[in-house]
């Protein structure tokens, strides 16, 4: 009897183990299926960045015309200003002074004038004593304007809208003429430049819209998109014989004044792609430098193949060559399989896969 009872439990153990092999052998071949999908053919739009300086449209120095001593600054760095807004004067007393000067040298030339002219009248004096009365007065006038000019240009005031940049001087300091005082920025319109490698610049200029100007972004530092589109509309005349690089120049309106000179981002210029071969970045590993794909052939066989990416955006890239629209490639698990090893998968169609990606195309 206890023979029996021991050979049934016997048979009984046996029967759970192989029940939970076999559970497990149908578990690990549910795990081990693939997912497969295939490229995605597409229009889309690549968007490239490139690094960018930005520059007020207009940006001088405002530098003094005279000698003196800095007597009042009407201004405050980083201030608004219009123009023909007095900004600076210098101590004009010395410039007042030769002016009166001026103005009594031509009253007095002028009295000599008006009585050689009537001697002259009188056949008293010849008329070539009357032209060198003449022209005494013309050259009295001459540096009486010569003395105005020099007393206006104790005041420095705006040659435009703009604003006040920082100070080079203070209050009471001696200037001599043309030293620094500050500069002075247009904002209302900015110029941004960025540099184009060759081959983009000869896309772009047979790219077949000759007639329209191309509009970019801009990214700003803090990493937001400008409010406002700028227009491409200058291109410098010479390429960079170190870098490859032209330059071009975008210009932005800036109406809230949220730019400012010497500041610094990313222009954004998007470019249209027409049939398009896309794939998911995950679905591809590196090899020393090189971009590969696991396909699957007609027997279920992997088998790794390079590809050559043409562009990369969020989390896709566009393939130049090395896939077809037709071919079949691993999806996931790339670092669960090798070389020539044949798999169970599902195949995912290709839109679905895009769907569930941060897609940023149209």
């Amino acid at each position: 009897m206890k023979r029996i009872l021991m050979l049934l439990g016997l048979c009984a153990m046996l029967c759970q183990t192989s029940c939970t092999q076999s559970k497990g052998e149908e578990k690990k071949e549910a795990e081990t299926k693939f997912m497969v999908t295939s490229p995605v053919v597409m229009d889309t739009t690549l968007t490239e960045e490139y690094v960018s300086q930005i520059r007020s449209i207009r940006h001088i120095e405002v530098r003094t015309m005279e000698r003196g001593y800095l007597q009042k600054i009407f201004v405050d760095e980083g201030q608004a200003v219009k123009a023909g807004q007095l900004m600076f004067q210098i101590m004009p007393k010395l410039y007042e002074a030769e002016m009166h000067k001026a103005q009594a040298e031509v009253k007095a030339t002028e009295i000599e004038y008006l009585n050689t002219k009537r001697l002259t009248d009188s056949n008293v004096v010849s008329p070539n004593e009357l032209a060198m009365a003449k022209a005494k007065l013309d050259k009295a006038k001459a540096e009486l304007s010569l003395a105005q000019v020099h007393l206006q240009f104790t005041e420095i005031r705006a040659p435009f809208d703009g604003i006040i940049d920082r100070f080079h001087v203070r209050q009471g300091s001696l200037v001599d003429e043309g030293d620094l005082l500050t500069e002075l920025s247009d904002n209302s319109k900015m110029w941004v430049y960025y540099n184009v490698p060759e081959a983009k610049y000869l896309d772009y200029k047979t790219s077949g819209k000759k007639e329209e100007k191309a509009q970019v972004s801009l990214l700003m530092a803090n990493n937001k998109v400008f409010a406002h589109t700028g227009v491409v509309e200058t291109i410098e005349a010479d390429f960079d014989n170190e870098t490859g690089n032209i330059a071009f120049r975008a210009t932005f309106p800036n109406p809230e004044g949220l730019l400012r000179h010497g500041e610094t981002g990313n222009i954004l210029m998007s470019v249209p792609i027409t049939h398009a071969l896309i794939i998911p970045q995950k679905a591809t590993f590196e090899v020393m430098d090189k971009k590969y794909v696991f396909v699957v052939d007609k027997n279920n066989v992997l088998k790794s193949r390079e590809i050559t990416i043409a562009a990369e955006m969020p989390h896709i890239y566009v393939v130049q060559k090395g896939l077809t629209k037709d071919d079949k490639f691993l999806l996931e698990g790339l670092r669960l399989v090798r070389e020539k090893e044949k798999i169970q998968y599902n195949f995912m169609q290709p839109k679905s896969v895009m769907a569930h990606l941060d897609l940023y195309a149209e």
